[in-house]
């Protein structure tokens, strides 16, 4: 009996321990370790989320845990024209869109775009027309393809198919309207501003932008604080009765990492869909495409023979006689119509050809940078009024451009922070960047160009400079300003002898127009940016914000 009460009250003291060490590890979180001061202080003072636990994962994507992968690696490669020369890459963590951003998804924004800026205002009718795809693209001098043309991006029948004739620069739009979007949900629901404000209290002069609540938060909603503080939250204050935490901010964990489109290194890594063919340490096999197998008909039992993604076939063959070898669609599929590879990304391979962030050239300078490789950078900083405020974009203040095809679009938005290049005061004795546009480093300036020992004197501006690296043709598009007729002049010069610019983007994964062999992942072309076509969409991406994994994995030994 002696034992079983020692027992007893052995368990005892273990339990109260195990209460005060939980109790003292609980109260812990919301104490600075360095100073022993109080986080979240209901008097005021510091505040943070202390109960963040993982990033939420944006709606419609899937998780990419990153990893080291080796880029360009091609099977196929006959011209050896050394536009897929073999690098490792290590990749960091994100988050991909699970299918390619369909009609119905666009046709959203565009619903959001003419309701905010009717486009039968004067004022605005060019930010919606900026914004519409090209339905030309469809058009073939020896096709009918007329149905398409018209019914395509509209017809419900059409609704979950990829959104095509998308400009990469309206792809970019695209992806920073959704930004603010879910940004803006996620306050509505965390009570910070008014449920449904979206629908009650917009228009071109009450409009939400993340950088701009995180920057100017009383600028959003053209200041209103019936939006801004309608929230259904409990309002906290300091010591005195002032209110505190009336905004959201970084700290808080509420704002959303924003979508953007992913680059061609995170592209590429998320349609090999390695993770699969992981043993230890190494990856086994090889993989060409997307799936398991050096084909594109599939060998299992159930569905043995099947196409596994929609492409062309040979010449006058878009889809396999109809019937049981045929691939289910001529032009694009309906997203989802085939199986997803080993991350959950549906068609990395045919359906439409897609555009990724980078600007294109034809070697990756591993050399110099194989951690989340990007060619692209134009770093900015936010512009600043005379009493030291950020600049927020007015009505009146939007600025257009005139692109090189002729059209027009918005660079800004009314409720945006106006942005300019960054200068000497972020680049003075730094050693990561010395300068804003960083799209020709090391490929396209004068350092490395064939005029290199001419001088090194960098007053050239950056069209000169990489244009005596390509020599890419140069179209003259401008307005008159005196008639304000649009003036198109076609380079004529039999000069030229690159189409490479800092103006043409890289496009990946094949499509329903090209043969098998683009769509191996490593594949890689490029097109401007500010033209369309009816085979190239896009799908966004979102950066991994704390662990590389969303579980914690254990080590194999």
């Amino acid at each position: 009996m002696k034992n079983v009460s020692n027992l007893k009250f052995l368990i005892a003291i273990a339990v109260c321990a195990s209460i005060v060490s939980c109790k003292r590890s609980s109260n812990s979180s919301n104490v600075d370790s360095a100073t022993g001061w109080k986080i979240n202080d209901k008097n005021g003072g510091f505040q943070y989320n202390t109960n963040f636990k993982e990033q939420e994962t944006p709606p419609g994507t899937a998780f990419i845990e990153g990893g080291t992968f080796t880029m360009g690696k091609v099977q196929d490669d006959p011209m050896h024209d050394w536009n897929n020369t073999p690098t490792q890459q290590h990749i960091q963590s994100f988050y991909m869109d699970e299918n390619e951003v369909t009609n119905l998804n666009y046709l959203f924004y565009l619903d959001y775009l003419k309701r905010v800026y009717p486009p039968d205002d004067p004022n605005y009718a060019l930010i919606y027309k900026g914004a519409l795809p090209d339905t030309l693209v469809w058009r073939n001098r020896l096709g009918y393809n007329e149905m398409m043309t018209e019914n395509y991006l509209r017809h419900p029948g059409y609704a979950n198919y990829p959104v095509v004739g998308v400009s990469w620069i309206q792809a970019v739009e695209y992806a920073n309207w959704r930004s603010n979007r879910v940004a803006e949900q996620s306050l509505q629901e965390a009570g910070y501003i008014k449920r449904d404000a979206q629908y009650t209290d917009l228009s071109a002069e009450s409009t939400f932008d993340v950088d701009t609540y995180i920057n100017a938060p009383t600028e959003t909603y053209g200041g209103s604080e019936e939006v801004l503080q309608g929230g259904k939250r409990r309002q906290q204050t300091d010591a005195d009765g002032n209110p505190i935490n009336i905004y959201a901010n970084r700290e808080s964990g509420l704002i959303p990492v924003k979508f953007r489109l992913p680059t061609e290194a995170e592209w590429e890594y998320a349609a090999l869909g390695m993770s699969d063919l992981r043993s230890y340490n190494v990856y086994r096999g090889r993989k060409k495409y997307p799936w398991d197998g050096q084909y594109t008909r599939s060998g299992k039992r159930v569905n043995r023979g099947d196409q596994l993604a929609n492409f062309k076939q040979g010449k006058g063959d878009y889809g396999g006689i109809a019937g049981w070898s045929d691939d289910g669609a001529d032009i694009t599929a309906e997203v989802k119509s085939y199986e997803p590879n080993d991350y959950g990304l549906y068609d990395m391979a045919g359906n439409v050809a897609e555009w990724v962030a980078d600007v294109y050239r034809p070697i990756v300078d591993d050399e110099f940078n194989d951690f989340n490789y990007y060619r692209g950078n134009v770093y900015t900083k936010n512009a600043l009024n005379e009493d030291g405020t950020v600049k927020v974009v007015t009505v009146d203040e939007i600025v257009y451009d005139t692109l090189s095809n002729g059209k027009i679009v918005a660079r800004n938005l009314p409720g945006e922070i106006a942005k300019i290049p960054v200068d000497e005061k972020e680049t003075y004795l730094r050693t990561q960047f010395d300068k804003s546009d960083n799209r020709n480093f090391r490929d396209g300036d004068k350092r490395s160009s064939r005029y290199y020992r001419e001088s090194f004197d960098e007053g050239d501006d950056r069209v000169n400079a990489t244009d005596k690296m390509y020599n890419s043709p140069r179209h003259r598009v401008e307005v008159d300003s005196v008639e304000g007729k649009l003036i198109r002049e076609y380079d004529k010069s039999n000069n030229r002898t690159s189409l490479i610019n800092d103006e043409v983007r890289v496009y990946k994964g094949g499509s329903w127009r090209d043969r098998a062999y683009w769509i191996d992942p490593a594949q890689r072309r490029y097109f401007p940016q500010d033209m369309a076509t009816d085979y190239i969409g896009f799908r966004c991406a979102v950066s991994r914000v704390g662990s590389k994994s969303v579980k914690s994995q254990k080590k194999r030994n």
